[in-house]
């Protein structure tokens, strides 16, 4: 069997098993959270609102590093769910602001324990100070990134 040249090692890289093991998480993490109706990008927004920090359309497509078009799209079908609520910014009536409802806080909750249920499934091999050192360096590589760690 010939070998593609230059490819040797590549399953060794970091890249490579991050991209590949974020590709298999992050399908049984939308298995899971289907049943509320959600995909992915939706949790993501909602974390985004939780954290309180960008309210606006525009902020947050800004902050999730998407285009306004996808954040207005996962907002429609939050809304429709019940999970956020848009009102006008009172400082600049051009702009929508988007806002966490109950409804959101129970979703993103639910997202959560589903999260954390998985979490210990994929770990459940590795010691507890295996995934404390994982814990700590994927979230230093989150950072690195100006990706949301907590």
């Amino acid at each position: 069997m010939n070998k593609v040249k230059g490819s040797a090692g590549l399953p060794r890289t970091l890249v490579f098993r991050l991209s590949t093991l974020g590709a298999v998480v992050g399908d049984r993490f939308a298995e899971r959270i289907e049943q509320h109706d959600l995909k992915p990008k939706h949790v993501g927004l909602l974390t985004a609102l939780a954290q309180g920090t960008f309210a606006s359309q525009q902020d947050l497509a800004g902050r999730l590093g998407v285009a306004p078009s996808l954040v207005v799209s996962l907002a429609d079908h939050l809304e429709s769910l019940g999970a956020v609520q848009r009102v006008r910014d009172p400082q600049d009536r051009r702009r929508q602001v988007l806002t966490l409802t109950d409804q959101g806080r129970t979703l993103l909750s639910a997202c959560a324990a589903e999260a954390r249920a998985l979490d210990d499934e994929l770990t459940a091999d590795l010691d507890q100070s295996q995934r404390e050192a994982l814990h700590t360096a994927l979230g230093g590589l989150a950072a690195s990134l100006g990706l949301p760690t907590a």
